[in-house]
């Protein structure tokens, strides 16, 4: 007959496959809840949120991991929201984007755009490595500037292997530039005199997040709301390539040569497929919603993990190099769309 306290022991809830992730994921999951309802209380008192709720989950993850000690049975479910939850909301992501955008773009346009961006790819990682930052977190930067932010950044940081530092110090002050750039983009019409198709092209390559173009270019009229919102989704499509170039290329060991598993990650083959399927209309409507809500909550979700992983003395220490490099390349882009512009006439 079995002792009662191995019988007990042998019941024991840590012994159920997957248990040892419930403390951490849950300890995740009542950070990202907090960082939405922070969210919402900025929109409701103030009309409009001055820090997202990916950029609060990531401090509130910060700080609990700075001021107290995070019990050990939360290590694991941290480290797989981080990683795994991440990469799914990247999945996830592909289903709010389709090719049908492209219909509505000349081809010239959409050309301009993709070199645009390669250019800026290539000039803010330039510019990052000058001012001194690791090469991974410049290629971060890089990303979150080029393309579409927060989420380029939490789309390349599993692509090229990066520290949760680096990710955690590359959202933080890409997120604090987007609300810069947004209070500060609708004066640039009267002082540039651009009109509502430029303008909206200009805030289109610009300004980071989808909500933010719309944001910027509201007070311009509708012409400048679409067109900004087309050009803005057409840079987060260049997101699906860029992010599997970097895969093919952080893919190479020592020897040099390909690491299969590693040259296309089962994300970005997910993100793809996924994009394909809304554009081949395979995903109802009605499930869009629901769909995008999720890879929302997981990203806020995998955000707070990174914050619990990091370590405030390095996120200070790359701090102000951080600040520069993303403001740098922030002024590159604006050249370089000013430069489009001209072109497009």
């Amino acid at each position: 007959m079995a002792h009662p306290r191995s019988l007990t022991s042998s019941l024991s809830f840590s012994r159920v496959p997957g248990w040892r992730f419930v403390p951490g994921i849950a300890l995740c999951g009542a950070i990202s809840l907090a960082a939405i309802l922070a969210e919402n209380a900025q929109v409701r008192l103030a009309g409009h949120a001055w820090l997202g709720d990916l950029v609060i989950a990531i401090v509130f993850g910060v700080m609990l991991r700075s001021f107290t000690r995070l019990p050990e049975a939360t290590g694991a479910g941290i480290k797989f929201s981080a990683k795994t939850l991440l990469e799914v909301a990247v999945v996830l992501l592909g289903a709010s984007l389709s090719l049908s955008i492209l219909k509505g773009a000349g081809g010239l346009l959409i050309f301009g755009i993709a070199i645009i961006v390669g250019l800026s790819l290539i000039g803010s990682y330039a510019i990052s490595r000058a001012i001194g930052l690791e090469p991974k977190l410049a290629i971060l930067v890089a990303c979150g500037n080029s393309i579409c932010g927060n989420s380029a950044i939490a789309a390349a940081a599993p692509a090229i292997g990066a520290k949760a530092q680096d990710v955690a110090s590359a959202i933080a002050f890409t997120a604090v530039l987007g609300v810069a750039a947004v209070i500060i983009m609708p004066a640039i019409p009267g002082v540039f005199s651009m009109d509502a198709v430029h303008y909206g092209l200009f805030a289109g390559m610009t300004v980071y997040a989808v909500p933010q173009v719309l944001a910027a270019t509201a007070p311009m009229g509708a012409v400048a709301v679409q067109t900004g919102t087309v050009v803005k989704l057409i840079r987060v499509l260049m997101l699906g390539p860029v992010v599997t170039t970097l895969s093919i290329i952080h893919g190479r060991g020592a020897s040099g040569r390909l690491d299969l598993q590693r040259m296309v990650p089962w994300f970005i083959i997910g993100f793809v497929l996924m994009m394909m399927a809304r554009s081949f209309g395979l995903i109802p409507n009605i499930a869009l919603a629901p769909i995008s809500g999720l890879a929302n909550v997981l990203t806020i979700m995998s955000m707070a993990a990174l914050g619990l992983s990091v370590d405030i003395r390095s996120l200070r220490h790359a701090g102000g190099k951080v600040i520069v490099a993303a403001t740098a390349s922030l002024l590159l882009l604006c050249a370089l769309s000013v430069g489009l512009i001209a072109i497009a006439g």
